[in-house]
């Protein structure tokens, strides 16, 4: 019977239920999309080439960001599913319903929405996170070749996380009914918001969170050797701060607002701004975490996304772009195939001992290098000609840099010769031709084709390959793109998630708003009106925390300068998905609550 009830109920309010059940799709379905990334030991292993500890804490860091906002989500979505039933099983208990068997149906009912959820939203992540990542790696260009969409480990955790939060989430919210009087079940709505804190210690609040707002921008400007004091002091700040700033800035703001009343005494904004005073200091904390999420999924989007930026400091590392020491055919034609720039080529011999160069070819075509240094805390390189004099002198830089240019077995001692001395010497001869393109990006195929094809010919040549422009850019192109997908898909979890959070928390206290806009319409007020302060409302409260979230990703990016030398490059994708999804939550939610609170037929028939 109790089965019976729980499906009769779900499907009588199945257009309510849309909503909710839509949302814990997307929700499952992010969840699933990123551990086919985090746990995939393939992806792992061949598209991110680094220390697997290194990718095991990124990705575990990741796995607990997501889990933590996963539980925030559920917990606000289950908070919606009871709303939605309060009066309902408030009405079932007065008609003589036991209270354990009103605590079971909600149970069920909220555990069977979760459990099919979840299942659908695993099934449609295999498609979703088939073509995402198809027109992710052909957008961006990524690397990404052992990439699984079906992954048996990633449906069996989803499936066990979200039974579990759902199971926490039914008892939770058949124990809260339970304890509920039937009177607080019926008229919940009329609850009267309570306000703490006076105006003084609030104006105080208020002026403290915008000041340690500042401190917590500040340190993450500081320099990054500083890093072990920058984080813990930024994370304290900006959230301890974001906290005030939200509990009684914006209050503060919207109060001096109403005393206004030039402005506030037009329309019904002082209806609406009454609404949203009330409503800053119940979302206080919500806010606070949804702003600080944001940033973070902000963050992770446009740093992933600015890995690429790696590829051209691997580029900007080293002088020239390749290295030839072969004369085969199958070299020689590739060569012919690369837009040149540059050629110079040093002839030497080799005997037991040494190698003997040529000085006059120095001398005429001095042998460049790309040096490292800091400015102004941000890597960058110069070119330099490595000194003639230092080229045969073991251990310097120039010493260094030549013999990386020679294959493993010809590490021997270098000798600068006259073109007379170099022609009596006896000994194999032999040359390093090296070459600079005109776009190294245009000929990396071809370069890679020559660098590979030498490497076939001659394990010899394994040491002037890895020291190369092509394999320290493959590297780092495997390296970046495995994280690229990892923070696009890890970033728009966050804000998926979090948009849909904020939706079901104002959705969540809709219903006790419907009583008062039903008396503004009997007072007269146009139907238009009162859509428009239901815009008006709900944008101000998703605008606050997105454009906090914004400005904390905006000073947050300059500690990644270090080993992003662009932080801020590619910023308009990140923020483009962010207005896009946001605007997209926002629509949605003004629907949604102007239909429970407009819901009435006499309000709905007058309106016509």
């Amino acid at each position: 019977m109790i089965w019976k009830l729980s499906l009769t109920g779900i499907k009588n309010r199945f257009k309510d239920y849309t909503v909710l059940f839509s949302g814990l799709v997307v929700a499952s379905m992010i969840f699933y999309m990123f551990l086919t990334i985090a746990i995939n030991p393939a992806f792992i292993k061949n598209d991110i080439q680094t220390s697997t500890s290194y990718v095991q804490f990124t990705f575990g860091f990741g796995i607990v960001l997501l889990v933590i906002i996963s539980m925030i989500y559920l917990v606000y979505a289950n908070s919606f599913l009871l709303s939605m039933r309060k009066h309902d099983y408030g009405m079932y208990m007065m008609l003589g319903a036991k209270s354990s068997k009103i605590g079971l149906l909600i149970f069920l009912e909220t555990l069977i929405t979760g459990i099919l959820a979840t299942s659908a939203g695993i099934i449609l992540g295999f498609g979703l996170t088939t073509v995402v990542a198809k027109l992710l790696i052909d957008k961006l260009g990524l690397t990404v070749t052992h990439f699984s969409p079906i992954l048996p480990n990633a449906v069996l955790w989803t499936l066990i996380f979200f039974t579990l939060m759902f199971l926490f989430g039914a008892l939770k919210n058949a124990r809260k009914l339970v304890r509920t009087p039937v009177i607080n079940l019926l008229k919940d709505e009329q609850k009267p918001a309570e306000m703490s804190l006076k105006t003084g210690l609030r104006s105080v609040e208020a002026i403290a969170g915008l000041v340690l707002l500042a401190i917590g921008y500040y340190t993450l400007s500081l320099p990054a050797a500083m890093i072990l004091i920058i984080i813990p002091v930024a994370l304290v700040t900006i959230v301890v701060g974001s906290y005030f700033t939200f509990n009684s800035f914006f209050s503060a703001l919207i109060g001096f607002l109403l005393k206004r009343k030039d402005f506030s005494y037009r329309g019904i904004r002082v209806f609406t701004l009454g609404q949203l005073k009330f409503r800053i200091h119940d979302y206080t904390k919500i806010l606070t975490i949804i702003s600080l999420l944001f940033a973070l999924a902000l963050g992770a989007i446009t740093v992933g996304l600015n890995f690429s930026t790696l590829k051209d400091q691997a580029t900007a590392s080293t002088y020239y772009d390749t290295t030839i020491v072969s004369s085969s055919s199958a070299v020689q034609e590739a060569k012919k195939q690369l837009h040149i720039k540059h050629e110079q080529t040093y002839h030497y011999k080799e005997s037991k001992k040494y190698l003997y160069f040529k000085r006059a070819e120095f001398s005429a075509n001095p042998a460049k290098n790309n040096e490292f240094y800091v400015k102004n805390d941000t890597p960058a390189y110069k070119t330099v000609n490595l000194k003639i004099a230092d080229l045969a002198k073991q251990g310097t830089t120039a010493n260094n840099a030549l013999n990386s240019m020679l294959p493993a077995k010809h590490h021997k001692p270098i000798r600068l010769v006259s073109q007379q001395k170099w022609a009596s010497l006896k000994g194999d001869k032999q040359f390093v031709t090296l070459l600079t393109v005109k776009n190294f990006q245009q000929d990396y195929p071809i370069l890679l084709k020559i660098e590979k094809q030498q490497l076939e010919e001659s394990k010899n040549y394994a040491n002037v390959y890895q020291s190369s422009k092509v394999g320290a850019y493959q590297l780092v192109m495997n390296f970046s793109s495995g994280f690229e997908f990892m923070g696009f898909f890890l970033g728009f979890a966050f804000l998926t998630m979090l948009a849909s959070t904020l939706m079901f928390k104002i959705l969540t206290g809709a219903a006790s708003d419907k009583i008062r806009y039903q008396m503004l319409f009997e007072m007269g007020t146009r139907m238009s009106v009162l859509r428009n302060s239901i815009k008006n409302e709900i944008s101000i409260l998703f605008l606050l925390p997105g454009i906090l979230g914004v400005v904390d990703v905006l000073f947050g990016l300059q500690m990644f300068r270090v080993f992003l030398p662009t932080p801020y490059h590619n910023l308009w994708i990140p923020f483009a998905i962010f207005i896009i999804l946001y605007v997209l939550y926002y629509l949605i939610t003004v629907k949604l609550y102007e239909k429970i609170v407009l819901k009435s037929d006499s309000v709905l028939n007058k309106g016509e």
